[in-house]
């Protein structure tokens, strides 16, 4: 298999398992308080990175390494999932999958101005269609106004968007599992903190259901998935394999109906589809 095709793969494994990560989110919520589940998700997955690094002996990152793996960490690790946890208590799964549409988009943008490309005015015209789009969706399911849910979602797509970027830049040189093992490993000691001050006291009253999502943030959203994305994005290329994004908010929207009985309104399928092809002819103009 050539390094492309590995690169492609990877990254098909990696959107897989993020498509899933929205809704298990919304499920979460339903129990657990957002605080504390940010907190238990990074400090559960950043348990088991810290015993993978320390029982294969790795050495520590060094000097630049470590500037970035902060910001991968401020990115995915505190950023989107403690953004999008309360966004989520604002709005359904299938509602901020319609944001997901533009994070293709906003990990091209960070990509563009880390790597210091300079793409054509095409790219921009798409960019702000795209974000039309959604902006105007929000605008109008709100009556008027950007609802703080909408808001929160935003700023979660920007940090993760800024995370996808610094943390493929980084895995060229480390490898996509040291990237996400080492981002969280490196926050595990203030992760570990905000768990314990945020815990709630009837913490095992929570419903079965909710903790099997924070199993599934905490395991495949936060460790597992990023093993595979970051991987793929080294090997096959940030502005390539970030297209395989683009058909994150159609899965996540199919398994939104599916495992949550949410209703995916027509709307809500011609914008997030709006989104999505706007996205594509970003990316047709990004070099």
């Amino acid at each position: 298999m050539d390094r492309t095709t590995e690169g492609w793969l990877n990254g098909a494994i990696g959107v897989l398992i993020f498509s899933g990560s929205l809704p298990a989110t919304r499920v979460a919520v339903a129990g657990f308080d957002p605080l504390f589940l940010t907190g238990a998700r990074a400090s559960i997955a950043g348990l088991l990175a810290f015993c993978v690094l320390a029982a294969l002996r790795e050495s520590r990152p060094q000097g630049g390494e470590l500037v970035s793996l902060v910001g991968v960490a401020l990115g995915v690790v505190v950023g989107f999932p403690l953004l999008s946890a309360l966004a989520l208590t604002h709005m359904t799964s299938a509602h901020s999958l319609v944001f997901v549409g533009l994070l293709p988009l906003a990990t091209a943008a960070f990509g563009v101005m880390r790597g210091g490309e300079r793409p054509r005015p095409g790219f921009w015209l798409c960019a702000l269609a795209g974000a039309a789009l959604v902006a105007g969706f929000s605008w109008m399911r709100g009556g008027g106004a950007i609802a703080t849910g909408d808001l929160l979602m935003l700023g979660a797509i920007i940090a993760a968007g800024f995370g996808y970027a610094e943390g493929g830049l980084l895995s060229r040189r480390l490898g996509g599992w040291r990237v996400i093992c080492w981002a969280l490993a490196l926050s595990l000691p203030i992760m570990l903190a905000w768990t314990i001050v945020s815990a709630p006291e009837e913490l095992l009253a929570a419903p079965m259901r909710a903790w099997v999502a924070l199993a599934y943030v905490a395991l495949f959203s936060m460790l597992i998935g990023f093993v595979f994305w970051y991987r793929g994005l080294a090997l096959g290329g940030i502005a390539a394999v970030g297209q395989l994004q683009l058909i994150q908010p159609l899965l996540g929207l199919g398994l939104a109906a599916l495992l949550l009985g949410e209703t995916v309104e027509v709307s809500l399928l011609f914008v997030t589809i709006g989104v999505v092809a706007a996205v594509a002819g970003a990316k047709a103009f990004a070099k």
